[in-house]
């Protein structure tokens, strides 16, 4: 038998036991990231698919458009709703059933025989949204050392990143080869995966506590989720409506061909993907730092497209910039609200969740009236503009000034707020 290192077997153990017990953790995260990164994956798919989709269904575009649209409006209900209704179950179970849910939204698209299944699928889907978004960061800090939260919830919020450089442009090219139903069966198996991998490693995370109805307004009573809630607004709208219009902006304004703007959209997802782990670092450091950065980065995106002229590096310049604010975006406004209500991170994250896609909504909406009226660069302008408003409300109102909220979460976060 092989001498142990310290002489005692039962000393070797114990140390080992740490090191077994965090891999677990990361793959547990791990698994929550890539149910997350299936998640955005199924929400976007029809946008590559939509024409397809809409001819195999007999309805119209602007009709299927509505696969979009449905998911985002529950999910802005979902968030909240189901916050309360899980009460004190066992988070473990609830990421197990918001996972199932979604492998049966895949599949009951992938065998819609008309449009309205295929609605009832999107909003099974919407659920999901919701869900994920409200549960998923929380969880995932609850499993490693608070060291490491930040790194956690990077972790998992990759999942968008990764669904928009690989998830949506793969459905997309599975669609072309086999069908748009294929696309869907196929992350449909994705999830199925995702799920067996939890019923292994996911461990029991237990609630802080149980969320009421009356719960929800707590992050209203706290002045830093306030101001949080209230920059999303400005930030989230201003992204949108000018993010809708990203694939024409490069076509019209930079005057680039379908090839080099098929080239720097891969650009965008994959410095997006960066920037998302680049802001598990900086939010472990200063939420709002990280947070004013993204806005002004942003912002500077925006408004350089009008000025910079035209061609390929023009456009580079301008992608690598917005890719790597949309990246820093997710972390730092959900590292804001678990700051802002430490106590209470879930009833946080289901009112930033609404806030999104209200924001999400009412951008696109300005975004279109502003780019029928008054052209794209009208468009980059007001949105660059709304993204400046944030910042500044990030930049004054959302100093920290000691009250006993912000008390709290320098003692609870691993975050900091300046």
């Amino acid at each position: 038998m092989m001498n142990s290192p310290t002489g005692n077997p039962c000393v070797d153990d114990l140390a080992r036991e740490p090191a077994r017990t965090t891999r677990s953790a990361w793959l547990a995260v791990g698994s929550i990231a890539v149910g997350t990164f299936a998640m955005v994956s199924t929400e976007f798919m029809p946008i590559g698919l939509l024409t397809d989709i809409a001819r195999g269904l007999n309805v119209s575009d602007g009709t299927a458009g509505l696969m979009i649209t449905m998911p985002g409006v529950l999910a802005a209900f979902a968030g909240p709703g189901l916050i309360v209704a899980s009460g004190r179950l066992d988070r473990r179970t609830v990421l197990i059933a918001l996972t199932t849910l979604l492998i049966a939204s895949n599949l009951l698209a992938a065998f819609a025989p008309n449009f309205a299944t295929m609605l009832i699928a999107r909003l099974m889907l919407g659920l999901c949204v919701g869900g994920f978004w409200t549960f998923a960061p929380a969880a995932a800090t609850q499993l490693v050392p608070e060291a490491s939260k930040a790194r956690a919830m990077s972790l998992v919020l990759a999942g968008v990143s990764a669904a928009t450089v690989l998830g949506v442009p793969a459905g997309s090219f599975l669609g072309t080869l086999f069908g748009w139903r294929a696309s869907f069966a196929v992350t449909g198996a994705l999830a199925a995966a995702v799920l067996l991998v939890q019923l292994w490693l996911l461990p029991a995370i237990p609630p802080l506590r149980a969320i009421g109805a009356r719960d929800l307004l707590t992050p209203l009573t706290r002045r830093m989720a306030q101001v949080g809630l209230l920059a999303v607004l400005f930030f989230i709208a201003g992204h949108f409506a000018a993010y809708t219009y990203l694939k024409p902006l490069l076509q019209q304004v930079f005057g680039l061909a379908p090839h080099s703007v098929s080239m720097l959209l891969l650009v965008y997802g994959a410095v997006g993907f960066i920037g998302t782990f680049l802001g598990g670092s900086l939010v472990a450091r200063s939420v709002r730092g990280t947070t004013l950065l993204a806005a002004l980065m942003l912002a500077t995106a925006l408004l350089l497209s009008t000025v910079i002229g035209s061609g390929i590096v023009a456009g580079a310049v301008v992608v690598f910039i917005w890719g790597v604010a949309f990246g820093l975006i997710p972390v730092a406004l959900t590292g804001w609200m678990m700051e802002a209500v430490p106590d209470a991170p879930e009833a946080g994250q289901a009112l930033l969740v609404s806030g999104f896609q209200v924001a999400i909504a009412s951008g696109a909406l300005i975004g279109g009236v502003t780019v029928d009226n008054y052209g794209i660069s009208s468009a980059m302008v007001l949105s660059g503009a709304l993204v400046l408003v944030a910042a500044l409300i990030v930049g004054t109102l959302g100093r920290a000034r000691g009250g006993a909220a912000l008390a709290t979460s320098s003692r609870s976060s691993s975050f900091s707020p300046e």
